[in-house]
């Protein structure tokens, strides 16, 4: 075992080396540009269409887009949230949140594109719902262009997500929830793995429909609950805001030695947990998307771009200054993950530890949930069998429970390989069929 997560980290630092955060940060400029800042210049308009009445009406042949939203935004709205945002700021110090935004600023394009490609290239099954994802958009659209680099990118990326569903989907969350409950409650790992697992498979086995359901249901309410607490601790710790906003800022730009993490390492850990949190450009979210009941693929982009600015911009900046206001953060001092973010918050009022552990157990839990679902539509492409998804189902609930005695590093790992596995694919089919979404984006809006 030791010697395949060393294969793991070799892996890992090649995938997410300089190129592949090069090439994120390009695409989310040039599509930004290529759409005329849209996300930006029509966000007042996609909050109005994302909460408004129109997006809440499903059918028998797909979810309601908002229930699409909450579904993408249970798979993101996670242990990164969390987790990833403490580790980010151990490793490349404050500064690691700047860099977040600006990742994710432009993730809305990338966000925004992906869905519009998904809506636009998806299929119907023998029931008549709807399915798609970046496998789809992939082969068929960039298949028009070169049927072969069509057939083989869009391989790569299902077999990519097929296995970033263990370690994203399954790995990391299960293995966050089990460590914040023993530390907070003393559950073993082995017994936190088998309640996940029974939890988990009862919704797992009713599909799309049961999963948007839950979802629906428990991420805004987990939200509000986890930025409420938030809003106290920074309450609590207000007259300490401003110097924490200073440490990211000087933290970004080099500044200040003395909060730890160079600027090259921030700029690397800041864009590695921004897309781990929002997704954006990983190619999961359109697959959920996909499935919503709309016939306008921009506007379910412009639904799809909100969970971005949620994701990060809000709840990870939330989690960002917990960490710094609390001064519980010091480089180097060993408390990391998970841990960071409790002691935070217990810092500042008794029972802050149980309020993370819980919310990261939601967080991580609805995350198991979305993600379950990516990873059975990548098996389903390459199997090309309907009945492969309870196959699927079966192996993803009997993960569950060997990620929850995985370490904390190697769960991080090989999520991280996987995504970036994910990414290349995704980002190169974008990039080629890009100026087919400005042009019909430009058509469409006034159908908005």
């Amino acid at each position: 075992m030791d010697s395949l997560f060393k294969i793991n980290n070799i892996i890992n630092d090649n995938v997410w080396g300089l190129p592949m955060i090069s090439l994120l940060a390009f695409t989310g400029v040039f599509l930004s540009i290529g759409l005329k800042f849209m996300p930006w210049r029509e966000f007042a308009n996609a909050l109005k269409i994302t909460f408004g009445r129109g997006s809440n009406k499903s059918s028998n042949k797909g979810i309601a887009p908002r229930k699409a939203l909450f579904t993408a935004l249970s798979a993101t709205v996670g242990t990164g949230n969390i987790a990833g945002v403490a580790t980010a700021i151990y490793i490349g110090g404050p500064g690691s949140l700047f860099y977040m935004w600006i990742i994710s600023l432009f993730g809305m394009a990338t966000k925004y594109t992906e869905v519009f490609l998904a809506v636009k290239y998806r299929q119907k099954n023998e029931d008549g719902e709807w399915y798609g994802g970046p496998m789809y958009y992939i082969s068929k659209g960039v298949g028009e262009k070169s049927p072969t680099l069509g057939k083989v990118l869009a391989v790569i990326f299902a077999l990519s997500g097929m296995l970033a569903a263990f370690g994203t989907g399954s790995g990391v969350q299960v293995n966050s929830i089990a460590y914040a409950l023993k530390s907070t409650f003393g559950i073993s790992s082995h017994t936190t793995g088998v309640i996940v697992a029974i939890l988990a498979g009862s919704a797992i086995i009713g599909g799309i429909k049961r999963i948007s359901d839950v979802a629906s249901k428990l991420v805004p309410t987990m939200v509000i609950l986890y930025l409420s607490s938030c809003i106290i601790v920074l309450i609590i710790f207000a007259e300490n805001i401003p110097n924490a906003f200073a440490m990211i800022f000087k933290g970004a730009f080099g500044f200040d030695s003395v909060a730890g993490g160079a600027v090259g390492t921030a700029i690397l850990m800041g864009f590695k947990r921004g897309v781990f949190s929002n997704e954006a450009g990983l190619g999961s979210a359109p697959i959920a998307h996909a499935a919503a009941e709309t016939d306008n693929p921009s506007r379910q982009g412009m639904i799809a771009m909100i969970g971005v600015f949620i994701d990060t911009i809000v709840v990870c900046t939330f989690t960002g200054l917990i960490i710094l206001v609390s001064g519980i953060y010091q480089p180097d001092n060993g408390i990391n993950g998970a841990t960071l973010t409790t002691k935070s918050f217990a810092t500042a009022f008794n029972g802050g530890d149980v309020i993370v552990s819980i919310s990261l157990a939601l967080f991580a839990f609805t995350t198991i949930l979305g993600w379950s679902y990516y990873g059975e539509k990548c098996f389903e492409y390459l199997t090309k069998n309907n009945f492969a998804k309870h196959i699927y189902r079966l192996l993803f609930v009997m993960s569950i429970y060997f990620s929850a005695t995985l370490s904390l590093e190697q769960a991080w790992a090989i999520a991280d390989t996987f995504n970036g596995l994910m990414i290349l694919p995704n980002l190169i089919g974008l990039l080629i069929l890009s100026p087919m979404v400005f042009k019909l984006t430009k058509e469409l809006k006034s159908k908005i």
